[in-house]
């Protein structure tokens, strides 16, 4: 049965809504002149500009060592989750609980943790330590985000896992431990790099998280783009959300593409 064209509208429309402004920022960001709304040529001029602004190149180390610092904590302790519940932890109570992080407003998330490491602090206070607000309270705070993502990702993967190879491994005798090692593991490494990959992606461009738990260090890159915001969008912030964009598309499609590799081992 052939279908009505007219059911193709709100699918195109939908993508050109989602992906016009997109390709007019990319295609701004090599504009010759000063003006964020008037394309007068092209140009890479404001790329290098880029490089050379130092507050950018500093907001951009931050943001890396966070991200990845992060990526290291939520991917561990997210595939550890995954596993907990899906093998040893039958609970809806604690699977709503893992999705918690994901689904609640940054904004709540935020204001959540800042009065967590406030209470933190006060109760340090008693022995004249200081839990200071800096690039470590924002990695927490990322990787507390970014491991209920790893943890589906993962949980997913471990729906297609064999457990017959578990099985045998415990029967031959190996512990807990060691089946994890040689058995669970190697068939969950797809999931775990495309939830890693995700949880970096989530990272690089989190903005109110890391608005409310910097205090006054060095802002992470999101924060110095909003800084320049309010004073005007120019080519040089096209530039920066131009590179941002690849990187962050980049990181999905390896993560789509790990995903896809695991399911087709699993199905051979």
């Amino acid at each position: 049965m052939r279908r009505p064209k007219l059911l193709y509208v709100p699918f195109w429309a939908t993508y050109v809504f989602l992906y016009v402004p997109i390709i007019v920022l990319v295609v701004m960001s090599f504009n010759s002149g000063k003006s964020a709304y008037t394309y007068e040529g092209f140009s890479l001029k404001w790329y290098g500009e880029l490089a050379a602004d130092e507050k950018i190149r500093d907001g951009l180390v931050n943001t890396l060592i966070v991200a990845l610092g992060s990526t290291a904590i939520a991917t561990v302790l997210g595939t550890l989750l995954a596993v907990g519940l899906a093998r040893y932890t039958k609970s809806k109570i604690l699977d709503a609980l893992s999705l918690m992080p994901a689904v609640l407003p940054d904004l709540v998330l935020a204001i959540g943790l800042l009065l967590l490491y406030a209470l933190i602090n006060q109760f340090l206070a008693q022995w004249d330590a200081q839990f200071a607000l800096g690039l470590p309270t924002v990695t927490i705070a990322h990787a507390l985000f970014s491991m209920a993502f790893v943890a589906a990702v993962v949980r997913t993967r471990l729906t297609n896992a064999d457990m017959s190879l578990e099985e045998a491994s415990r029967d031959l005798g190996a512990g807990p431990v060691v089946t994890f090692m040689k058995i669970t593991l190697p068939q969950l490494v797809p999931g775990i790099v495309a939830g890693a990959l995700l949880a970096f992606t989530l990272s690089l461009d989190e903005f109110v998280i890391a608005f409310f738990t910097i205090g006054n260090a060095e802002p992470t890159l999101p924060i110095v783009i909003y800084s320049m915001v309010r004073f005007g969008v120019t080519p040089k912030i096209n530039a920066l959300a131009a590179i941002l964009l690849l990187v962050s598309f980049t990181a999905v499609i390896a993560g789509q593409r790990m995903t896809k590799i695991g399911e087709s081992r699993a199905q051979n």
